[in-house]
């Protein structure tokens, strides 16, 4: 009898049904192998370096169909980083080869997001048999519709405007929300239109000052006194957009010290231009945390069942993916080093536009 060994690892930020994707892959594995076993590597990339890791059982996926975060841990191994040596002078990308090797895998499964998916495809390339699955509350993955997380956490968001939405009628203010998204606007559009946003801002559409500005003023002269705006960490005004990349990286530098974030860059020039108050609100980390949502649930479990109906196919290299709601895979090298924006000229955004809010632009 052949036994199945393979390699189980949770890289980046960590976000709602990781459990729930590993626990899929586990149950069909178990179900459909004779004999296998399940390695978790602790910590992401860096169990699989530091040969710090756990034979699971089959009672380690028991119970965790709820259970947010992840149970084995994780911590962002940056791949600009990765073939340089680890503190104690290890080659990372050898180290994880020879622990591989050393534990006779058959199959790595790596969950995680682009920087995870760039690392997964070098490791791909070296020879590894790899299978990967698409986690980041951001849905900014290349090739999937959606991405396990993203739907708990626009839950999350959204009930932090609604709450938002009850102290704003009671004062006159400007209330800025600061939402997750550095590079994509994803859970910044669906989050804004889910809670009733006035104004979203997100970085594919960089915005001018003056539009916010008329849109605060339209809502005044139309008897509405306050103005709830969600904004992407990411954002950036359009003279911003033009600057290169090293000028406004120094422009950041130089405004950390008085603006902690967007929102308060943001918050501060609308009280300067306008007199309004501004509050702002940024729940931050409490967008990945907490209980997966039932529509990742079943997705992270659909997703983590097709992981397991590869390997044991023996057919490595692949992301399972959704698209036009079914399942489907695509090469892991497709989705390394891409980045899923929001395009501005898409349904959902025109959508947006025809109920009248204010993107920015």
């Amino acid at each position: 009898m052949v036994m199945l060994r393979v390699g189980m690892l949770t890289s980046g930020g960590d976000c709602q049904a990781l459990n729930v994707a590993m626990r899929g892959v586990a149950k069909t594995l178990y179900k459909g192998c004779d004999d296998v076993e399940i390695f978790g590597f602790m910590d992401g990339f860096k169990g699989l370096i530091r040969k710090n890791y756990k034979l699971l059982e089959r009672d380690d996926f028991a119970g965790i169909l709820t259970k947010g975060g992840t149970i084995l841990g994780t911590s962002r191994t940056p791949f600009k980083y990765i073939n340089l040596p680890d503190e104690d002078g290890n080659d990372k990308i050898q180290s994880m080869i020879n622990t591989y090797n050393e534990l006779q895998l058959n199959c790595l499964v790596v969950l995680g997001g682009n920087g995870s998916h760039k690392t997964a495809n070098l490791l791909s390339e070296k020879g590894l048999n790899v299978v990967t699955l698409p986690k980041t509350i951001d849905n900014d993955l290349y090739g999937t519709d959606m991405s396990f997380g993203f739907q708990s956490a626009i839950d999350i968001a959204t009930q932090t405007i609604d709450c938002i939405h009850t102290t704003a009628a009671s004062h006159s203010r400007v209330f800025i929300v600061e939402l997750m998204g550095h590079k994509t606007g994803w859970l910044t559009l669906y989050a804004g239109i889910a809670g009733g946003a006035d104004i979203i801002l997100i970085p594919e559409i960089p915005y001018s000052m003056e539009s916010v500005i008329n849109a605060i003023s339209k809502r005044t002269q139309n008897g509405k006194h306050f103005t709830i705006i969600a904004v992407a960490e990411g954002v950036i005004s359009k003279e911003e957009a033009q600057m290169p990349k090293k000028k406004l990286k120094e422009l950041r530098a130089k405004e950390a010290g008085k603006y902690p974030s967007a929102a308060y860059r943001l918050g501060a020039k609308i009280e300067e231009l306008c007199g309004h108050e501004v509050r702002v609100t940024v729940p931050g980390h409490v967008q990945r945390g907490g209980q997966p949502n039932a529509y990742d649930r079943v997705l992270a479990t659909r997703l983590g069942v097709k992981a397991a109906e590869l390997i044991m196919e023996g057919k490595y290299g692949y992301m399972p993916c959704v698209r036009n709601n079914m399942i489907d895979i695509i090469p892991i090298s497709e989705v390394a080093g891409k980045t899923r924006k929001v395009d501005p000229q898409s349904d959902v955004v025109l959508q947006a536009r025809m109920l009248g809010l204010c993107l920015g632009d």
